[in-house]
């Protein structure tokens, strides 16, 4: 398998690594929840078809963002992703409305400070800020 991002090769087996210890992590907690146990193989396995199928998530990201003329993956693109699994769709526009609602809300608090602040100000305090622009 041939990848085209240029970044370092060991950037790529870092990342191969983390998901590799993240697998082993979910695995265990299977294992002592369920009360059964996965071989060193099996782990290995399950990370690597992981790799791989985020390896095609990406690629498929970046063609849905392609043909539709744009240079960045949007939220849309991910649902487009996930609409296969009606759970998984459902919990990423969830978790996608509330950080449009979080975004929001932090929108309006920086808004209402900047107002506040101009409103607040005296004469001299903004004669005193415009020299100091000016000296900048």
């Amino acid at each position: 398998l041939q990848r085209a991002d240029p970044s370092p090769p060991w950037i790529f087996q870092r990342l191969k690594a983390a998901v590799h210890y993240t697998v082993g992590c979910l695995c265990q907690e299977v294992a002592e929840d369920k009360e059964v146990q996965f071989s060193k193989q099996t782990v290995a396995a399950i990370s690597e078809i992981t790799f791989r199928q985020c390896e095609n998530f990406a690629k498929d990201l970046e063609m849905f963002a392609r043909h539709a003329k744009r240079s960045t993956v949007t939220v849309e693109d991910v649902k487009l992703l996930a609409r296969r699994s009606n759970s998984l769709l459902k919990y990423i526009t969830q978790k996608s409305e509330e950080l449009t609602s979080s975004n929001m809300e932090q929108k309006e608090k920086k808004k209402k400070k900047s107002s506040a602040a101009k409103g607040g100000r005296t004469s001299g305090e903004h004669e005193a800020e415009s020299e100091d622009t000016n000296m900048a």
